[in-house]
C-alpha cells in the first residue's frame, strides 16, 4: 500500500503544478456524473403515470422504479475496475453513449408495456454507473490533501437525478412521452463527444495490469471497501432512501398536497448535494472521522426526535433538513476516507463495490418503511431503525475506522 501511495504522489504532484487543468477535468466529471444521473432517474417520475396507463399495480410500479437502481449500483462493481485498467478519458464517453441507446428505446418504442419498460429500465442502469468512473479519474488529478473535497464537488453530480425529477413529468404533459428522453439522450451524446475530445487521464496514472476478476478479487480483501461500504450504505443508502421515499411519508404522515410533499422533498435533496463537498472539504482539515462521527450523530438525533412524529413546524422540518445535510456530508467523508486508504492503483475497484452499497442501501428502507406502515399505520418504528443503523455506524466509525486510519498514518513515512 506504501508503495501504491508514492506512486500517486508522484502522479499528482503533475497535477497539483497545473491546478486548472485538474480543476477542469473535475468540472467536466461533474458533469458527466450529473448527466448520466439525470437519465437514469428518467423512470421514476413517470411511474404514476406507467401505473394508470398500463394498469400496472403497485408492485409492478415499484420494480419499474428498482431495475435501473438495482443494475447501477451492481454495474458499479466491473465498472469501476475498468476504470482502474482504461481511465476515465475511455470510460465517461463509453458509459455516457451507452446510456444513450436505451433512453432512446425507452422514448421512441419502449414505454408500450411493461415487459419493454423492464427491459429499457434494466439498461438505463448503465447511467448509474457513472459515479464508479469519475471518483478514480478525480482523485488521481488532486493530491492527497485536497483529495476530500475535489470528490465531494464531483459527487453533487448526484443532482443529476432533481433534474429529472423537476423537468421529466412537465416536458411529457408539454411535448409528449418521447421528449424528455430526446432531449436526454442529446445532451448525453454531446458530452460523450466533448468527454472523448477534452478529457485527459492524470500524469503518472497507475495503470493495474492484473485481469479484472484478480482485481476485484483483491479490493474485495482491504478492510477499507468493507468499512467504506458499511458506512456509505448508512449515508448515501439514506439519502437515496428519504429522496424516493419522502413524499410518500409525507403525505400519508402530514396529509400534505402531492406538490408540497414533492417541493419539500427537492429541498432535502438539494441541501444533501450541497453539504457533500463540505463534508469533504471538512475531512481534509480535520480528517474523515470526525466527520463521519459528527454526521452520523446528528443522523441519529434527527431520526429518534421524527420517530415521535412531531408537528412539521418547525421540529419536523429541522430533523428533516439536519439529515439531510448529514447524510450529504457523511457520503462526501466516505470518499475522502477511501481516497486516504485506498492503493491508487485499486481505487476504482474499491470505489465500485462501495458505490453498488450506498446505491443498494437505498433500495431496502422504502420497502421497508412502507411494510411497517402497512403492519403497524405508523412509520415510528422505520425510523427508530434508521437511528439504529447510525449509532451502529457511529460506533463502528469510532472503533474499527478509526483504527485503520490509525495503523495507516503509523505505517506511512510521510508521517
Amino acid at each position: 500500500m506504501v508503495q501504491s501511495s508514492t506512486t500517486e504522489s508522484s502522479g499528482t504532484a503533475s497535477g497539483a503544478s497545473a491546478p486548472g487543468r485538474a480543476w477542469l477535468m473535475l468540472s467536466l466529471a461533474t458533469v458527466g456524473f450529473a448527466v448520466n444521473f439525470w437519465a437514469w432517474a428518467l423512470l421514476s417520475p413517470l411511474g404514476p403515470r406507467f401505473k394508470d396507463t398500463l394498469d400496472l399495480t403497485s408492485f409492478q410500479q415499484s420494480l419499474l422504479v428498482a431495475v435501473p437502481v438495482v443494475v447501477g449500483s451492481l454495474g458499479r462493481i466491473p465498472v469501476g475496475a475498468l476504470t482502474d485498467r482504461f481511465g476515465g478519458r475511455v470510460m465517461f464517453p463509453i458509459v455516457s453513449a451507452a446510456t444513450t441507446v436505451p433512453v432512446l428505446y425507452l422514448g421512441l418504442a419502449g414505454h408500450s408495456s411493461l415487459t419493454a419498460l423492464l427491459a429499457g429500465g434494466f439498461f438505463l442502469g448503465v447511467g448509474g454507473t457513472a459515479f464508479a468512473v469519475g471518483v478514480p479519474f478525480v482523485s488521481a488529478w488532486f493530491p492527497p490533501e485536497r483529495r476530500g473535497l475535489a470528490i465531494g464537488v464531483f459527487g453533487m453530480g448526484m443532482g443529476g437525478t432533481a433534474i429529472s425529477a423537476l423537468t421529466t413529468v412537465k416536458l411529457v404533459d408539454a411535448h409528449g412521452m418521447a421528449n424528455p428522453f430526446l432531449i436526454t439522450a442529446g445532451v448525453l451524446m454531446a458530452y460523450a463527444v466533448v468527454a472523448a475530445l477534452v478529457l485527459r487521464d492524470a500524469p503518472g496514472r497507475t495503470v493495474p495490469t492484473e485481469p479484472l476478476g484478480r482485481r476485484l478479487s483483491a479490493a474485495l480483501r482491504l478492510g477499507i471497501t468493507w468499512q467504506a461500504s458499511a458506512l456509505y450504505a448508512v449515508a448515501f443508502g439514506g439519502y437515496v432512501a428519504f429522496s424516493v421515499y419522502l413524499p410518500t411519508y409525507l403525505k400519508t404522515g402530514y396529509g400534505l398536497a402531492q406538490a408540497d410533499a414533492a417541493n419539500r422533498m427537492a429541498g432535502f435533496v438539494l441541501l444533501a448535494v450541497a453539504m457533500r463537498p463540505m463534508g469533504g472539504w471538512l475531512s481534509d482539515r480535520i480528517g474523515p472521522v470526525r466527520v463521519l462521527a459528527g454526521t452520523l450523530g446528528v443522523v441519529l438525533a434527527g431520526a429518534l426526535a421524527q420517530s415521535f412524529t412531531p408537528g412539521l413546524a418547525p421540529v419536523g422540518t429541522i430533523a428533516f433538513l439536519a439529515m439531510a445535510a448529514a447524510l450529504g456530508a457523511g457520503s462526501g467523508a466516505v470518499f475522502a476516507l477511501v481516497a486516504l486508504l485506498a492503493p491508487a492503483n485499486k481505487v476504482g475497484s474499491v470505489t465500485g463495490i462501495v458505490g453498488a452499497a450506498g446505491g443498494l442501501g437505498g433500495f431496502v428502507p422504502p420497502l421497508l418503511m412502507g411494510s411497517l406502515y402497512g403492519a403497524y399505520g405508523s412509520y415510528a418504528i422505520g425510523l427508530v431503525l434508521l437511528g439504529v443503523a447510525a449509532a451502529a455506524a457511529l460506533t463502528f466509525t469510532e472503533t474499527g475506522v478509526r483504527h485503520a486510519l490509525t495503523r495507516r498514518a503509523s505505517a506511512s513515512p510521510s508521517h
